[in-house]
């Protein structure tokens, strides 16, 4: 089991959801990203996933694909995050997920940039554009250096492709609580607790809902019916306001942490 198991049983054991906060790697620097996830660790974040910036990042909203672009223009790599990930690793045991699209890990080479992701300290990919038919090369390579992998659900997704993932996903399930890309919402789809009730027939996995997530009101609702809510956007665009770790960040994440306890 990796520290991302072991953190929903932690949670489990006290009556508490998973706080997951999204930060895109290199945003405003490589440097900065590493001051950024040990302040939202320390805050309160359960589970921290960073998002690898890629060119063309087709599931993102405005806020996480102008972070992106901040982040190539500033020299961010594939291998820059790694460097990141080693250096959190140093000084925080918050378990570490790299959101990536398929893109950069096959330019890596697929066993290489697994072994070298295991060695820095990652926990688990969610390789975002990589549907679970046709992630059974690199499905081995994960397993073989001990990282989860992540997978999709949305609501567009059929029984057959939630039983796919069901059985393919390790960590937990990333069900996306609506069409389209992320970005901040005012209210959660009508028919999210529907969605998260599909799957939830079909796996025992840990469930953590993402995309629009924003608010404590989100976190507290969603966290009613999911193990964890993923908020991205929310956190990224306080992170462009403020440059380096702050007061306003620290402070969002405090808040959005209370209201995943029961």
């Amino acid at each position: 089991m990796t520290r991302i198991g072991e953190k929903f049983r932690e949670l489990a054991g006290r009556n508490e959801r998973a706080l997951i906060c999204f930060l895109t790697a290199g945003d405003p620097s490589l440097a900065a990203s590493e001051d950024f996830v040990l302040q939202v660790a320390e805050s309160g974040a359960d589970i921290i996933e960073l998002g690898v910036p890629f060119s063309d990042p087709i599931a993102d909203g405005p806020s996480i694909q102008a972070a992106s672009l901040r982040a190539l223009e500033a020299g961010a790599t594939l291998a820059g995050v790694l460097d990141v990930v080693r250096a959190v690793r140093r000084r925080s045991p918050v378990p570490l997920i790299l959101m990536s699209y398929y893109n950069p890990i096959l330019r890596y080479g697929l066993d290489r940039f697994a072994a070298d992701a295991a060695a820095a300290g990652v926990d688990g990919i969610i390789p975002s554009d990589v549907p679970p038919e046709e992630a059974d090369e690199w499905l081995a390579c994960a397993a073989r250096h001990g990282l989860d992998t992540i997978f999709l659900l949305a609501p567009t997704s059929t029984e057959e492709r939630i039983r796919r993932v069901a059985e393919k996903a390790s960590g937990f399930v990333y069900c996306v609580s609506r069409t389209g890309v992320t970005g901040t919402q005012a209210a959660l789809p009508e028919d999210l607790q529907a969605l998260i009730a599909r799957i939830r027939a079909q796996t025992e996995k840990p469930i953590a809902v993402g995309f629009g997530i924003s608010t404590p009101e989100h976190v507290r609702q969603v966290t009613q019916w999911a193990d964890g809510a993923v908020v991205g956007s929310a956190l990224v665009n306080a992170i462009a306001r403020a440059g380096g770790p702050s007061p306003e960040i620290a402070e969002l994440v405090r808040s959005l942490k209370a209201a995943t306890r029961g």
